[in-house]
């Protein structure tokens, strides 16, 4: 898919610069570049919350209910 994006100039020759010195397109640099920037941002597919509170002594509803309490104080 084709899609125009607009660079500040002073972006435009460094890209230039590094796509030739890779031996690579400048358009093949953009879309590795976003692929970098997408697969370090990428949210995680997991449950990375499941077990989290399973280094707790005390029960996760037991403390829900003790924090709760503080309110009606």
């Amino acid at each position: 898919m084709r899609t125009v994006i607009d660079l500040p100039d002073e972006q435009i020759e460094p890209l230039k610069d590094l796509a030739s010195a890779l031996n690579i397109s400048r358009a093949e640099l953009i879309r590795r570049a976003v692929a970098d920037y997408l697969s370090r941002f990428e949210p995680p597919t997991d449950d990375t919350a499941f077990g989290i509170w399973k280094q707790h002594d005390e029960d996760g509803l037991a403390y829900q209910a003790r924090m709760r309490s503080e309110w009606d104080r």
